[in-house]
């Protein structure tokens, strides 16, 4: 497939960049770093030679004066290796160290040395409808997602199946807290039920027979390598009773598809294509808020406790947004209502419903967007008017 040009830009330092497995982490580094040291502890060999002395990156850093990038794909796999990283860092005020991962939480877990502000935090989403541009097609992506890994595969399905059975499986195994892959495993197809919805760890250690301290241990996993996330109520302000809890989405529809069982392979079945639409959504307005680095975004949801809901609250310094993602072709008042109360509490929002139509238009004064035409007009540091 053509090279498709990332939102994502290089700081003006060092910085970790993390990302899900598969989201172009790699890529990215290849089209954009040009005479740099790249060492890539995937391979065998570089992690034998650098988890075992990592006092080699110095030496390496010191035998090669002409360059003055050092990459380091993977480096939750040699942690210690962040010791040396930050003391270069002091030593070499005119060199950059890239440092890319899967799995931040594995470092912090490990009590490495973070870099104290030495280095930028950074993180790489699946694609964005506005990267691909006449690439993105809604119906493929509620299908088999954005993780540019599988994006434009001829046998996605296969791929997507591959990646969460492989990748899963090399990375949970090495978590000594799972003593039982069977059982995982089964957590990840219930799991995916809760996908859209407000996260009930009682519900699902009932359901699937497995203690609740085994599930909120999965579900940090999961979140650990970057694969699903928790959205917070928003209780700003409040003036009506509102649902404090959170909200459980996996990061890529394409997992949310292998995942949950019944899928039809041809199409979404019906009442999937809810849950995909709104992570999809979702998906794009996390990476939109963490590219628009002069926006300072928050993502939250709005629930009241009879009822009352708005899918997606966007808060940050100048932006306000109420965003109700409905998977219908036509818009009733009835879908408003949400909106409609919101706006009542929260004078100074701006509401918008997406939904499946051809057309922009506006129903009791609340605009309405074809979701495909949001999701291709929202690039960072830009709202789609």
């Amino acid at each position: 497939m053509p090279i498709i040009k990332r939102f994502f830009k290089k700081p003006g330092m060092s910085f970790f960049l993390f990302g899900p497995r598969g989201t172009g982490k790699s890529t990215w580094v290849e089209q954009n770093i040009d005479q740099a040291i790249f060492i890539d502890l995937l391979s065998q060999k570089s992690y034998n030679e650098y988890s075992s002395n990592p006092d080699l990156l110095a030496q390496t850093v010191e035998e090669n004066p002409q360059f003055k990038i050092f990459i380091i794909d993977e480096v939750q796999k040699a942690p210690a290796i962040l010791n040396v990283v930050h003391m270069l860092i002091e030593k070499y005020k005119n060199h950059t160290f890239i440092l890319t991962g899967s799995n931040p939480k594995k470092l912090k877990k490990a009590g490495v040395n973070l870099m104290a502000g030495r280095a930028l935090y950074k993180q790489m989403f699946p694609f964005m409808a506005s990267e691909l541009g006449l690439s993105f097609n809604l119906e493929e992506a509620l299908q088999i997602g954005m993780i540019p890994m599988i994006f434009g595969s001829t046998n996605a399905e296969e791929q997507l199946d591959s990646y969460v059975h492989l990748y899963l499986q090399e990375e949970v195994e090495s978590d000594r807290s799972i003593k039982d892959m069977g059982t995982f495993n089964s957590f990840l197809k219930l799991i995916s039920f809760s996908h859209g919805q407000i996260l009930n760890m009682n519900n699902i250690a009932r359901e699937s027979n497995t203690p609740r301290q085994t599930i909120e241990n999965y579900i940090k996993i999961l979140e650990s390598m970057m694969m699903s996330y928790r959205i917070p109520a928003f209780v700003s302000r409040p003036k009506r009773q509102l649902m404090t809890k959170s909200k459980f989405y996996l990061f890529d529809t394409g997992i949310y598809n292998i995942l949950r069982p019944q899928r039809s392979s041809a199409n979404l079945a019906g009442d999937l294509i809810g849950p995909a639409l709104e992570g999809l959504v979702l998906q794009h307005l996390k990476a939109w808020s963490t590219y628009s680095s002069d926006r300072y975004l928050d993502v939250y949801f709005w629930r009241t406790k009879n009822g009352l809901e708005v899918d997606f609250i966007v808060e940050g310094k100048n932006d306000f947004h109420a965003i109700e993602v409905k998977n219908s072709r036509v818009v009733h008042s009835r879908d408003l209502k949400g909106l409609k109360e919101f706006k009542k509490d929260y004078p100074e929002s701006k509401p918008i419903l997406l939904y499946r139509g051809d057309h922009k238009i506006k129903v009791d004064g609340i605009s309405c967007m074809p979701v495909d035409q949001f999701l291709l007009n929202l690039k960072p540091n830009e709202w789609p008017i």
